[in-house]
C-alpha cells in the first residue's frame, strides 16, 4: 500500500512509519518540522517538508491508498496564548485533508484526543481537535468518507520529545532525571493520568487500517491510571510544587472498550515497567 502520513517527523508518527515500513508499506510522510525531527526519520520513507495548512490537493504527493491524519499543534498549554494558529492547524488544516480524502475516495484514519472528556470549551487545544472530530464527522455524514477517529490518551515512549512546551510528562521527566533537577508538578500531584505506551497506540492504528474498520471513534487508553506523584515517586526524581494550571482536567481514564472489542486491541505496555526499564538502562 501507498501511504499518506501528516506529521510523519513526530512522536507518534515516527514510530507508525517504521511499523508501516516494517509492513512492506510505501510510505509519504507531511511535516513542517514546527515540532517533528529530522532524526525521527526511518530509512525508507519519503519526506516531504510542507504545511498540511497550506495543502489542498495531496495527489501531487502521489496516489495513497489510505492516509493517517496525525499532524496537529498539541498540549493544552500553549494553546492558551496561539489559539488562531490552534484552530487553523487543527480545524481548518483537517477540513483539506478530510475533502481531499472524500473526493479521492482514500480511507483516513485521524487522530484525536482523549481531552474530548473533560469538555471542549476548556482549552483552544481541546475545542480545535473536537472541532476536527465534527468535520471527519461531517464528511462521512454527507460526503461518505471512510474514516475513524482515534482517541489517544496520554502517549509516550521512544521518540517522544524531551525539551520545549509540547513535552508530555514522562518526556519531561527522563529529562529531570537526566540532568539531575526537580520535576516541577503543577497543582497537587493528585491528577491521575492514563498513560498507553506508543507501541500499543500504534498497534491499534494499524489494527484499524488492516481490518477497514470505519466509522468508529475508538478510545486508545491503557485502562489503567496513576498520579503524578506516584510517577515522579517511580522515577525517584525530587519534586517542586507550583500553582495549578487553567484547562487541565483531574483524571484521565479509558473505560471503552469498543478497540478490544472491534480491533481486538489489547494494550500491553504499563508505564511504571517502562520507568523502571529506562532507569534500569541508566546504570
Amino acid at each position: 500500500m501507498k501511504i499518506l502520513v501528516t506529521g510523519g517527523a513526530g512522536f507518534i508518527g515516527a514510530n507508525l512509519i517504521k511499523k508501516l515500513l516494517d509492513e512492506g508499506h510505501e510510505i509519504v510522510s507531511i511535516d513542517n518540522y514546527s515540532t517533528g525531527l529530522k532524526t525521527n526519520h526511518q530509512h525508507g520513507a519519503n519526506y516531504v517538508d510542507a504545511d498540511i495548512r497550506e495543502i489542498d490537493d495531496y495527489s501531487k504527493y502521489g496516489n495513497f491508498d489510505i492516509t493517517f491524519h496525525l499532524a496537529a499543534i498539541a498540549r493544552i498549554q500553549p494553546s492558551f496564548d496561539r489559539p488562531l494558529d490552534y484552530f487553523i492547524t487543527n480545524a481548518n488544516a483537517t477540513f483539506k485533508i478530510a475533502n481531499y480524502c472524500s473526493r479521492s475516495n482514500i480511507p483516513l484514519i485521524y487522530a484525536g484526543s482523549s481531552s474530548h472528556h473533560s469538555g471542549k470549551f476548556k482549552n483552544p487545544y481541546t475545542f480545535s481537535k473536537d472541532t476536527g472530530e465534527e468535520i471527519i464527522r461531517l464528511f462521512q455524514n454527507i460526503y461518505r468518507l471512510k474514516a475513524s477517529i482515534a482517541r489517544f490518551y496520554n502517549v509516550y515512549g521512544p521518540y517522544q520529545l524531551k525539551e520545549g512546551g509540547y513535552c508530555t510528562l514522562i518526556g519531561i521527566t527522563e529529562k529531570c532525571v537526566e540532568n539531575n533537577v526537580p520535576l516541577t508538578i503543577y497543582g497537587d500531584g493528585n491528577k491521575r493520568r492514563d498513560f498507553t505506551h506508543v507501541e500499543d497506540i500504534v498497534n491499534a492504528l494499524c489494527l484499524i487500517k488492516d481490518k477497514k474498520a470505519w466509522g468508529y471513534v475508538f478510545e486508545l487508553g491503557r485502562g489503567k491510571n496513576y498520579s503524578i506523584k506516584e510517577i515522579a515517586e517511580t522515577f525517584g526524581v525530587e519534586v517542586v510544587y507550583a500553582s495549578d494550571r487553567p484547562g487541565e482536567t483531574q483524571n484521565t481514564l479509558c473505560a471503552d472498550t469498543l478497540a478490544r472489542e472491534i480491533l481486538e486491541w489489547k494494550p500491553e505496555l504499563d508505564v511504571k515497567d517502562y520507568i523502571r526499564n529506562f532507569l534500569r538502562d541508566r546504570k
